[in-house]
């Protein structure tokens, strides 16, 4: 008799969600002997219900989890995603304000010890668990704080960094002139300090003879400024003197923002299948015209000193903890590690996917881009600092608003500049948007993963998709005043990078390589990529990731400096504590729903924590047990539980 029911049960597991591509199976490691966690139903049994019941789901109209219609389209998406504005604007900016070359040393240095080993992570968890970014979790239960953390991190940078969108999409708009408005000073925001043409050779004896602008003297020509930057910050911005000044909204900045709210949700409303389309041509057209900038700024006087400012280190900088503590941070803002988008990505691969070598190809793309960047807007700087006769970390204001003083220079130089300035503008918003809408995406797709099939209704994700995208446009009406930029430094700082993500990031390693198991992660990796990852991979995890990520996060609290605006105007105290209640809305989650769980479960200590820690598997893990699983110790399952639910 029990032969009988064993024989039924493995022609149950036969019957589960068939793949394309079966599994290459392989001997249980002694980290992870058989299916060690919980199933909906009991014992083994209750595969043939769960294959039942997922059959009558989809009868019944509830929808299967989507899958990439080809590879390529997961790879163009992470593209998309990953190499983003954080990549032409924030690497670039991180570069000057730390004084070039030296900041790639600890850069790259970080790229091995912990952007890779992550990336990959959250990849294969997604892919292996087949769920977003809070139920991926469920491989230990009592972390599913780290799901709700980065649900409030991604919901965070939906919402500040699309405000980078609309102000490309303003100067999109604005270069459909016969003259760009930032290339001269006769405009009614120009003051009387703005120079069109800096024109130091001829500053002799004292004065400067200029047609156009008059008899300057060395010292008023040193005080001059650039129309690019008066026209950012006297008529984009209109920015006020503080953050307790919000002045009034800029219409036409608003308006902006609402289309590319717009352009967002018809990008993700229809899901993965439309997604994995658009971005191959929003993920590639960026690098054609980077291409076109890089030859038109290396032909200007003045580049190669700003190349060589970008790639030459200045060794003493490497003494200060700031140039660690941002070449650490900028890759987990670049590589968007703890956003939960990336796991929500792999979620949609075939089981058997190899999240390994995309893994690898990812970075490597990720990583090239930024330096690659780097090389275009140091060319442009270096001509702009030989132009003002100054010193290249003097040529611009260090601030967010970096790029679009360095790029709108370059597209101002070339021959009918007002084509090149639209083309240019076209490739800002397409890479912005691929990165807002997967991360809108990755949000969507966690909210979703929390409404089991019985709660699904006819156009949730568009609804969904829309009462994210509403609720990110009336945060960011604060953001479109003229306090808007320091708001905007605010989330930049506090709630989507830095702190929030190493936190993140370091939970993350702990909970796969201690609670989970490394050596059980890297069983688990194997059984769907048909091999076993570099060990480096599992060192990484267990000690030497965490231990980077805790580092910096300690070196970011001890050399805390109160928040500046372009090294000036500083923060009130007002000011940071909700910049820290913006941090913290998501590193407490982690602490808060672990006490919870905890203090809410039966029984000792030790038995809270083993149940509460064992994983809850889904239906189309069945499939891909090894042989010699001992299907006997699936009898020991307890039926019914609140989280013993089927993802």
């Amino acid at each position: 008799m029990e032969k009988s029911s064993l024989d039924a049960d493995c022609c149950a597991l036969n019957t589960v969600l068939v793949e394309e591509k079966r599994g290459h199976l392989i001997p249980n490691g002694n980290a992870h002997q058989g299916v060690n966690g919980t199933l909906n139903g009991g014992p083994i049994s209750a595969a043939a219900g769960a294959v039942s019941a997922a059959g009558a789901e989809k009868r019944q109209g509830f929808p299967e989890r989507e899958t990439w219609t080809r590879q390529m389209d997961f790879m163009m998406s992470c593209v998309g995603f990953a190499v983003g504005l954080g990549n032409v604007w924030r690497f670039p900016y991180l570069c000057y304000k730390n004084g070039g070359g030296v900041f790639l040393i600890p850069y790259v240095l970080f790229i091995f010890l912990g952007g890779i080993p992550i990336f990959f992570l959250e990849i294969a968890l997604g892919q292996f668990m087949k769920a977003g970014s809070i139920n991926v979790w469920n491989i230990a239960p009592l972390f599913k704080g780290l799901g709700y953390a980065s649900m409030v991190i991604v919901f965070f940078c939906n919402t500040y960094y699309i405000m980078v969108l609309a102000w490309g999409f303003y100067y999109l708009i604005k270069s459909f002139n016969s003259t760009l408005p930032w290339s001269t000073c006769d405009n009614p925001w120009n003051t009387e300090n703005c120079i069109e043409i800096f024109r130091h050779d001829d500053c002799q004896n004292g004065t400067i003879g200029n047609s156009t602008f008059g008899n300057l003297t060395c010292e008023e020509l040193a005080n001059g400024r650039s129309p690019i930057i008066e026209f950012w910050e006297n008529k984009v911005l209109n920015i006020s003197d503080g953050l307790d000044e919000p002045g009034v909204i800029n219409w036409e900045l608003m308006l902006c923002l609402m289309a590319v709210w717009v352009m967002v949700y018809f990008c993700v409303w229809k899901g993965v299948k439309s997604t994995g389309k658009i971005v191959y041509f929003t993920a590639t057209f960026p690098y054609v015209v980077l291409i076109i900038l890089l030859v038109r700024g290396v032909t200007l006087p003045g580049a190669y000193d700003g190349i060589l400012y970008y790639v030459k280190p200045d060794w003493s900088k490497l003494g200060e903890a700031q140039v660690w503590i941002d070449a650490g941070t900028q890759i987990f803002f670049s590589y968007a590690i703890g956003l939960g988008a990336l796991t929500a990505l792999g979620s949609y691969n075939r089981f058997n996917n190899d999240c390994y070598k995309d893994a690898f190809v990812l970075a490597l793309i990720n990583s090239g881009t930024s330096f690659f960047s780097g090389f275009v807007v140091f060319s442009i700087l270096g001509f702009m600092a030989s132009e003002q006769g100054v010193d290249i970390s003097k040529v611009a204001e260090s601030g967010p608003g970096l790029a679009f003083i360095a790029y709108p220079k370059a597209v101002s130089l070339m021959p009918v500049a007002p084509v090149w300035a639209a083309l240019f503008f076209v490739m800002l918003l397409l890479l912005g948007l691929d990165s807002q809408f997967v991360g809108v995406e990755g949000f969507v797709t966690g909210i979703l993963d929390l409404f089991p099939g019985k709660y699904y209704m006819r156009y949730q994700r568009e609804i969904a998709v829309a009462i994210c995208c509403l609720l990110c446009f009336i945060i960011d009406l604060s953001m479109v005043t003229q306090g808007g930029m320091y708001v905007f430094q605010l989330f930049d700082y506090y709630s989507a990078s830095g702190m929030t993500l190493l936190w993140q990031a370091f939970w993350e390693c702990v909970v796969v390589a201690w609670v989970y198991g490394a050596d059980r992660f890297m069983d688990d990796i194997a059984r769907m990529i048909g091999y076993r990852p570099f060990p480096w991979m599992k060192w990484c995890w267990s000690f030497i990731t965490p231990c980077v990520c805790m580092g910096i996060f300690l070196f970011h609290l001890l050399n805390y400096k109160p928040l500046t605006y372009n090294n000036v105007y500083v923060y009130p105290w007002w000011g940071e504590v909700i910049g820290w209640c913006l941090a913290l809305s998501s590193m407490l989650c982690i602490p808060v729903s672990l006490v919870y769980k905890l203090s809410g479960a039966k029984g000792t200590f030790r038995e809270r924590w083993e149940n509460l820690t064992k994983p809850v598997w889904g239906g189309h893990h069945l499939e891909y047990m090894a042989p010699d699983t001992d299907i006997k110790s699936l009898a020991s399952l307890s039926p019914g539980t609140e989280e013993n639910k089927i993802l």
